[in-house]
């Protein structure tokens, strides 16, 4: 046999160096020392009764904080963009029918994957810092006729806590599944699963459960498992499918559990730990700390000269504020300025809000009126320090008059390339928001299969 013709690499045979940030962007969050400790605790196999008993912990703890009592509840084993996908592939058929609220990126991407797997999908699109109305919903569930709504309770992409009130029982006078996006709000806004009646509500570990990201809790109603276990077709995803999910997580009332993947049972005990604290400060003090720590932080920014992009107050997301773009600098050069000077993340915009907005996350044990003050003075410091210059910069009224402005170009453009045996005849075919290109990122919903219809109103007045 040969010898080895590629050496050991030479940046794995120095020692592992990790800096110490301050998390102040849209996540992950900072993790406190008690989950981190949790995480090195001795790895055991996955299918012990140990991980069961620590997964069936989860369970109770997940119940608790989406606030029902769905025996379909769990943790998927990835990102929030696993439980989106195990939502979808488990509640959609090839040719069924998907609405999208798209206000942000989230809508985006949810269409986007229901449209790989062969569903009809409809969105209704608003521009950035807006919301719909119960009437728009209803008019397109009615028009539509889908078997699932998605919707991003918080945007994370645009700062939106889109309300919910009411939407659930909309949804189910249609015969329709509400699938609710809770990844950036969970613990950091009232939410409740069983009371507003969402079908499937998912949210992400590393936001304000403030754990390591790669589990991402999960729950299905009875309503929503009645639709997945009468399935015509298998689900697409092997990894993602509720029969086999249910069954490793207890959740099929089996007396045996059957072996499905290699759970990663360091991220089961963080989970569990994240839980723990939470259910031990109490979710209604978490909200109200979370509510507290951020009309302190909209107070420091009005003092700055910084304006907020969504203006209604009831509309605002908690733990993630997006701040106007600051007019005259770069906003890279600002959030550059603050990592390299105060180690301290924040972030630019995402997807539809790119160039628009800063986003400033405050989350779980970010979320203190000590940590926003820490913030605001990199900030103040950075406005003092960072280069004014001919960036473009926007008003809010500048932004709507944008945006729509953009949307009618391209729909004029495209109007006579649309296919008709695949666009439903009342949707207006839009692009995603422009904001995805001028970043250089390719439209994932831009396909003949995906109606978009334009919600004509302003919401940031």
């Amino acid at each position: 046999m040969s010898a080895l013709s590629i050496p050991p690499p030479s940046c794995l045979l120095k020692p592992f160096v990790v800096p110490q940030r301050h998390m102040f962007g849209p996540g992950p969050s900072n993790v406190p020392p008690r989950i981190l400790e949790a995480g090195a605790k001795p790895v055991i196999g996955h299918m012990h009764p140990e991980i069961f008993e620590i997964m069936n912990e989860i369970k109770s703890g997940i119940q608790y904080i989406f606030q029902t009592r769905n025996r379909m509840t769990f943790a998927v084993s990835g990102t929030g963009h696993a439980a989106m996908e195990c939502a979808i592939f488990n509640t959609v058929e090839p040719g069924e029918s998907v609405l999208a609220a798209v206000n942000g990126i989230w809508g985006e991407r949810a269409a986007d994957m229901a449209e790989r797997i062969g569903a009809m999908v409809n969105t209704l699109v608003v521009p950035p810092g807006g919301y719909l109305t119960i009437s728009e919903i209803e008019k397109a569930l009615s028009r539509h006729r889908p078997v699932v709504f998605f919707l991003a309770h918080g945007e994370s992409s645009t700062g939106v806590l889109h309300p919910l009130d009411g939407i659930g029982e909309l949804c189910h006078k249609y015969n329709c599944l509400l699938l609710v996006d809770s990844v950036a709000s969970l613990g950091g806004t009232p939410l409740y699963m069983d009371q507003q009646g969402i079908d499937i509500l998912y949210t992400g570990s590393q936001k304000v459960l403030n754990a390591p990201p790669g589990t991402a809790p999960i729950s299905f109603s009875e309503r929503a498992c009645q639709k997945v276990f009468n399935r015509r077709t298998r689900p697409v995803s092997f990894s993602l499918d509720l029969n086999w999910l249910a069954n490793y997580w207890g959740c099929d009332e089996k007396p045996s559990r059957m072996y499905h993947h290699t759970g990663p049972v360091t991220a089961f005990y963080t989970l569990r730990e994240s839980l723990a604290v939470l259910s031990e400060e109490g979710l209604e003090n978490s909200w109200k700390r979370h509510q507290n720590a951020a009309e302190h932080f909209y107070a420091g920014l009005e003092k700055l000269g910084l304006k907020l992009f969504v203006k209604e107050k009831h509309a605002r997301l908690p733990t993630v504020t997006t701040i106007v773009a600051p007019h005259g600098y770069d906003w890279k050069e600002v959030t550059s300025y603050i990592m390299k000077t105060h180690n301290l993340e924040i972030s630019g915009g995402l997807g539809p809000s790119v160039g628009l907005v800063l986003r400033v996350g405050l989350m779980g044990c970010n979320s203190s009126k000590e940590k926003v003050d820490m913030v605001l003075a990199a900030l103040k410091d950075a406005l003092e320090h960072c280069h004014r210059s001919k960036v473009f910069s926007c008003t809010l009224k500048d932004i709507n008059k944008g945006v729509y402005l953009k949307l009618t170009k391209v729909l004029l453009s495209h109007m006579h390339a649309r296919s008709p045996a695949r666009t439903h005849p009342h949707s207006t075919t839009i692009p995603t928001q422009s904001a995805m290109a001028s970043s250089g990122c390719r439209d994932p919903t831009n396909s003949p299969s995906i109606n978009k219809t334009l919600i004509n109103r302003k919401s940031n007045k």
